[in-house]
């Protein structure tokens, strides 16, 4: 905990320091800005999230959750909204969407998360979070500086310890992101370079997966192709030398396997050994069992796979498909292997938020790694509703429940919303945080794409009304009225985008000849909020 007092005591003390300047205003802006570069923040938020693994590990109540963002502004506020409800950004990261970089930050325009967007967006926009991130720090800390500067004006001895405590117990907004690396944009040379820029921006924690990298699919699509083990384990010691190589030996790496719903690989690996990676990963291999070379057709080839050899089912495209039913036990070699060659965290992609699912497959994983913690997308590709009313549906079935007034085929319909079957469903999704980290290790939920829907959702209604017979009123009702109510800082936008941080700085600069923008006829004195 920061000493206000003796901090300004300290600087007083040093006037050659100080010349000409007012040691107060610079003690105030040294504070206002704790980090000087991304790599002092990459330390200090991989420092917070390897102290959220240990605590998890004794207590499985103390997961940690994110929310997906794709500009400065959306992480700012989303921070600013956790420290404004909560008074603590304790357990809270941000998730840096590779998704969303895709379809809202590219040049190009929208695009699909097929990894075809500049690679420099991910940088960027982990330095446009932190710079934002840092500003809500200035900002916040100003208005502690303004209430002191009103509490000794009023001789208030009181209101200065008091501001003066808030002010040394002050809670940074920079929080841990955790950053979408996609399949690492190249070879593992690219992912190594790439993933410096996005360490060097402030990313303590990578996340990497286990696609071919110049064939990445969104990872609830069709189409994926995986990569052989040897591939994969490659870019995440790319990924672990680039941390090494800056000083952040607490970075953090988060192996993706998409192989659950992935059917096709592009190589077959070259295996040295029976029972080698190579060989596991080629066992799952589909393919016609042959006795004969001579059934091998042009260009085709035969693999070894334990006593048989085989013509592996070869694909117009070159590409070779995995034998059906697979995906579970190559998810299962894929995050073993990965643990222990490097990762720290690992993330499966699953079709639905099936519980029972995951937790067979991590249990499997904790009998080679005990300790092994995931990261789950909480996806809006899921049809949450529909998904665990089917689930109660079933459950009760198999329970011998009476379901004879609900339609299979119609769950989602607004009709069943206030029946007892809805309110179950609604409690499970309620409780699926609590119960996927008891029960399968979750140590992090996040919602990839969150704000890409909210801002739809929000522009819709809005505009439904407003360009129709509601005029002003609409936006009065919809946002102004509730930012008020709620005491929503957002509201005073002029203080949000920086303008009494100008203030205090033309008057530090200044003095008395500072030409400020917040005094009397700012409109922005008309709100009041807590």
């Amino acid at each position: 905990m920061k000493n206000y007092k003796k901090d300004i005591e300290m600087a007083k003390s040093n006037p050659e320091e100080f010349a000409g300047m007012n040691p107060e205003f610079a003690v105030r802006m040294r504070l206002q800005n704790k980090f000087r570069t991304g790599l002092d923040i990459a330390r200090y938020t991989a420092k917070i999230m390897r102290e959220d693994m240990d605590a998890f590990d004794q207590d499985k109540s103390k997961y940690t959750k994110s929310l997906g963002c794709w500009h400065g502004f959306i992480g700012q506020q989303k921070i600013i909204s956790v420290k404004k409800h909560f008074q603590t950004t304790k357990g809270t990261y941000l998730y840096l969407s590779g998704w969303m970089v895709a379809a809202l930050r590219s040049e190009f325009g929208p695009l699909p998360d097929q990894s075809m967007h500049e690679k420099t967006c991910v940088p960027d926009l982990i330095t446009e979070l932190y710079t934002f991130l840092k500003q809500a720090d200035t900002r916040e800390l100003g208005h502690l500086f303004k209430t002191l500067d009103e509490s000794i004006k009023n001789n208030d001895e009181l209101g200065q310890n008091r501001t003066m405590e808030k002010i040394d117990r002050f809670e940074t907004h920079v929080v841990p992101i955790i950053a979408d690396i996609d399949a690492g944009f190249g070879n593992e040379e690219a992912t190594y370079l790439l993933a410096k820029k996005m360490i060097e921006a402030g990313a303590c924690c990578i996340q990497i997966e286990n696609q071919v990298s110049d064939a990445k699919q969104c990872g609830h699509q069709d189409g994926k192709v995986t990569v052989p083990h040897e591939d994969f384990l490659a870019k995440i010691k790319a990924v672990r030398y680039a941390f090494l190589e800056l000083g952040v030996e607490d970075g953090i790496i988060i192996a993706r396997t998409d192989s659950l719903g992935a059917g096709l690989t592009q190589k077959i690996p070259v295996s040295r050994e029976v029972g080698d990676l190579a060989d596991q990963y080629n066992s799952y291999l589909e393919g016609d069992i042959i006795g004969d070379l001579g059934q091998l057709g042009p260009g085709e080839i035969a693999l070894r796979q334990g006593d048989n050899v085989i013509r592996p089912t070869r694909l117009p495209n070159g590409l070779y498909r995995f034998k059906e039913g697979s995906g579970g036990d190559r998810v299962v070699l894929d995050c073993i292997t990965s643990l222990k060659h490097g990762a720290d965290l690992l993330w499966i992609e699953t079709a639905k938020p099936n519980l029972d699912e995951i937790s067979d497959l991590v249990s499997r994983i904790k009998e080679e790694v005990p300790d092994a913690k995931l990261v789950y997308n909480n996806s809006p590709s899921f049809n949450w509703t529909l998904n665990f009313r089917q689930e109660v549906f079933n459950d009760w079935i198999n329970a011998g429940q009476d379901i004879s007034k609900y339609i299979f085929d119609d769950l989602m319909s607004i009709e069943y919303d206030q029946t007892e079957l809805a309110q179950e469903a609604d409690y499970r999704i309620q409780q699926f945080h609590k119960e996927a980290s008891e029960k399968a290790g979750i140590f992090h939920h996040l919602i990839t794409l969150p704000t890409y829907h909210t801002v739809a959702l929000s522009t819709d209604e809005l505009s439904m009304e407003y360009f129709g017979d509601k005029g002003m009123l609409a936006y009065v009702e919809k946002v102004q009225r509730k930012e008020i109510r709620s005491g929503l800082a957002c509201v005073k936008h002029q203080d949000m985008s920086g303008s009494n941080i100008g203030d205090d700085h033309k008057e530090y600069f200044s003095g008395t000849n500072a030409l400020k923008a917040g005094g009397k006829k700012n409109t922005m004195n008309q709100f009041k909020i807590k």
